[in-house]
């Protein structure tokens, strides 16, 4: 599972390159590479592995990684980016996108109050991605003086040839597969091993693991002062993490799941995003997520991992 992590973070990293410069190639405006092509890209570890773990019968690992995934982001990697340097938010599109996070969590908790996830749930989460990539398309070609286009500007390669592109595309693409099988062959062992749930595994290992590909993302984007990319690396991810990686149990493995998810887990994720909204958005000009501000989101991490781990480990 380790070699599976380290292998998933590599080709995350040479998948998006490769799909970014392809596209750069053809022409496409780089504010639209960053919104629609790399925030997709980041999230290609947490939706191959959710397909690799309903296609092999573990929807419950597939959930767990989804919504685990979201609660990491905003808890760990932005908490811990925080501390490292206070993140300041100046892009509009970016406020415009946190109202879409929280309606678009809300959907995904209504699809899953009836304690299951089938096709007709996984269908709509579905087209609420074709319509959510429709629409940052649309957003991009509409803000090109947004602050986010000259952070994506110094992150996208531009001088790479198509041929080479195309080999880094399909190279990381290849790695992904590969370790999203080992990751998931592993986690399931680990679980069974332990006599804990997949599910448990895929809020936990699974989900901290997928979520390294963003940890280092944000944290890069703070040193290198791109504030806006490194907040907009985790909106972006988990809009994908709910509409993309929150369907494939649905479309591959339809069933019921852990109640646990809707009374533990969904509430953590939602008070997160809530907390995040009142930091980041800036009512009265640009937004802050100030150091001791990171210290709360990490706290409230700390803290729910600790109560998975009490509520699991420990004898009742």
């Amino acid at each position: 599972m380790i070699a599976g992590f380290a292998l998933l973070v590599w080709g995350a990293d040479r998948f998006v390159m490769g799909a970014a410069a392809i596209a750069k190639n053809l022409g496409v405006p780089t504010l639209i590479i960053g919104l629609t092509i790399v925030g997709f890209g980041t999230s290609a570890p947490e939706i191959l592995v959710s397909a690799v773990a309903s296609w092999q019968g573990n929807p419950g690992l597939a959930i767990g990684n989804a919504l685990g995934s979201n609660i990491a982001n905003i808890g760990l990697v932005l908490g811990l980016t925080a501390l490292i340097c206070p993140i300041v938010v100046q892009s509009d599109m970016l406020k415009r996108e946190f109202p879409i996070l929280l309606v678009t969590m809300l959907i995904a908790l209504g699809l899953m109050l009836d304690g299951s996830l089938d096709l007709f749930d996984g269908g709509i989460l579905l087209l609420g991605l074709v319509c959510m990539i429709f629409w940052l398309a649309r957003m991009g070609m509409n803000n090109r003086l947004d602050p986010l286009r000259s952070e994506f500007d110094a992150e996208i390669p531009s001088h790479m040839r198509m041929r080479m592109a195309i080999m880094w595309f399909l190279l990381g693409l290849i790695v992904l597969l590969v370790s999203s099988r080992m990751l998931v062959w592993g986690a399931v062992n680990i679980a069974q091993a332990l006599g804990i749930s997949d599910t448990v595994i895929g809020l936990t290992i699974v989900a901290l693991g997928t979520s390294l590909p963003e940890l280092a993302a944000s944290i890069m984007s703070v040193l290198k002062k791109e504030h806006d990319l490194a907040i907009g690396n985790i909106v972006g991810s988990n809009l994908f993490n709910l509409l993309a990686v929150l369907s494939m149990p649905g479309l591959i493995a339809p069933g019921g799941f852990s109640p646990d998810l809707l009374s533990r887990d969904y509430p953590v994720m939602i008070g997160l995003t809530l907390l995040l909204f009142v930091m980041a958005y800036g009512f009265r000009g640009p937004g802050h997520i100030k150091r001791y501000e990171g210290a709360v989101l990490l706290s409230v991490y700390i803290g729910y991992m600790t109560l998975i781990f009490l509520e699991t480990c420990l004898p009742t």
